[in-house]
C-alpha cells in the first residue's frame, strides 16, 4: 500500500507516523513545490511539484500517482485540500483514493466567513464576525460589541497578516494593512475569490484555549474527538499542550462533527469561557496539533489505513494517556540531496 503526502513542508513526523502503520507493504512518498521541505529526509521518496495554482498540478500529481502506484493520497496544506477535492474523481478513476472531505465542506473550512454563516445555521457558538469596517463601528455605537477586534484574512493561515486593533483609528490602519500583506503573500490566490471582502474582522475571543482533534470515518460517520488544553502557541501552531478530559468541549466537538459532513481529522480551535465552549476555526485536515493526540494514544494514520482496507478498527480512536504535557522541540536534518 503506497502514500503519496502532497504540501508535506515540514511534517516529518506525519511521514514516520504512516511509515510505522504501512511497514514492509508498501512506501511513503512526500511532494512540495520546494526541495527545502524537512519532510523529504523522511520519507521512501521525493518529489518537487509545480505551484499549487498551476494548470500542470493535478496533471503532474496524476502521473506521479500512476507511475508510482499510489493507493492514496493526503494533504497537510489548507489550499491543497480545495484543488483535491474538485478532482477526487480524476484520481479515483486511475485507483488512487484522495483523503479529502467534498469541495464545500473544504470550502467551509477554508473560508472563515462560511465557517461563521455555518455556525450561526447550526446553533454553533463562535465569534461574532464581519466583512467590513462599517458593520463593526455601527454595532460598537449601539454598545453590542467591545474592543480589541482581530482582523485577519478571510481564507488565512499561520497567522500570517493577523493583527488585534484596541480602537477605531488602529482598526482602519489595520484593515489596510491586511489587504496589502494578503497580497504580498501566497494567500493572495484564495483572496482573488473575493478582493472585496478578502479581510474579516472578530471579536477577540477569551477564556482558556483548547484545540480539538474531531475524527469522522471516510464516509463522515463521527468516530470521536481528542481535546487538547494548550499552553502555548508558535506561528498560530500549538507549540505546548495535553490531552485532556473536558466533558464540555467533547460534547461541543461531537455536535460540530456530526454536522460538518468532513472525513478523516478537523482540526478545531475553540475558547472556553465561563463554561461557554466558543469556535474559534477549523481545518480539514490534520494540524498542527494532531502529534500530541498521537503522542496520548491514537493513532489516526492506523484507522485510515484500516478503513481504505476494510478492517474494523480496535482501539486506534482511543486515549491512551491523558495530562501528559507535550512541548515541540526544534530538530535538524539535512536537505543536501534533495
Amino acid at each position: 500500500m503506497n502514500l503519496f503526502i502532497t504540501s508535506a513542508g515540514r511534517r516529518g513526523y506525519i511521514v514516520e507516523y504512516f511509515k510505522e502503520v504501512i511497514g514492509n507493504e508498501g512506501k511513503v512518498y512526500v511532494g512540495n513545490s520546494s526541495s527545502l521541505s524537512a519532510a523529504f529526509f523522511y520519507a521512501d521518496g521525493q518529489i518537487m511539484t509545480p505551484l499549487i495554482y498551476d494548470s500542470a498540478y493535478i496533471p503532474f500529481l496524476i502521473d506521479f500517482c500512476q507511475k508510482n502506484q499510489i493507493d492514496f493520497l493526503i494533504s497537510l496544506f489548507d489550499i491543497d485540500l480545495f484543488v483535491l477535492a474538485q478532482n477526487k474523481e480524476k484520481f479515483k478513476e486511475i485507483g488512487t483514493e484522495v483523503i479529502v472531505s467534498e469541495p464545500q465542506v473544504v470550502d467551509r473550512c477554508n473560508d472563515k466567513w462560511k465557517t461563521y454563516l455555518f455556525c450561526k445555521e447550526n446553533g454553533i457558538s463562535t465569534a461574532k464576525t464581519y466583512l467590513n469596517p462599517e458593520e463593526v463601528y455601527s454595532d460598537l455605537e449601539k454598545n453590542t460589541l467591545l474592543f480589541p477586534m482581530i482582523i485577519k484574512p478571510r481564507w488565512g493561515m499561520g497567522s500570517i497578516a493577523m493583527f488585534e486593533a484596541e480602537n477605531r483609528k488602529e482598526l482602519e490602519l489595520l484593515y489596510e494593512k491586511c489587504k496589502r500583506d494578503i497580497q504580498r503573500s501566497y494567500l493572495k490566490y484564495e483572496a482573488a475569490f473575493d478582493l472585496d471582502h478578502c479581510v474579516i474582522i472578530q471579536q477577540k475571543l477569551t477564556g482558556a484555549e483548547y484545540g480539538v482533534d474531531i475524527i469522522n470515518d471516510l464516509n463522515g460517520n463521527y468516530c470521536g474527538n481528542v481535546v487538547r488544553k494548550k499552553y502555548a502557541m508558535r506561528s498560530g501552531e500549538t507549540d505546548c499542550a495535553a490531552v485532556v478530559r473536558d466533558e464540555a468541549v467533547s460534547h461541543f466537538a461531537e455536535r460540530l462533527g456530526k454536522c460538518s459532513g468532513h472525513i478523516g481529522n478537523m482540526d478545531v480551535d475553540v475558547f472556553v469561557d465561563k463554561g461557554e465552549v466558543c469556535l474559534l476555526e477549523m481545518n480539514a485536515r490534520f494540524g498542527g496539533g494532531y502529534p500530541f493526540s498521537h503522542l496520548a494514544g491514537v493513532n489516526l494514520p492506523k484507522a485510515i489505513v484500516k478503513w481504505l482496507k476494510g478492517e474494523a478498527l480496535t482501539d486506534e480512536l482511543t486515549v491512551k494517556e491523558y495530562n501528559r504535557i507535550i512541548q515541540k522541540d526544534i530538530s535538524f536534518v539535512d536537505l543536501t540531496e534533495f
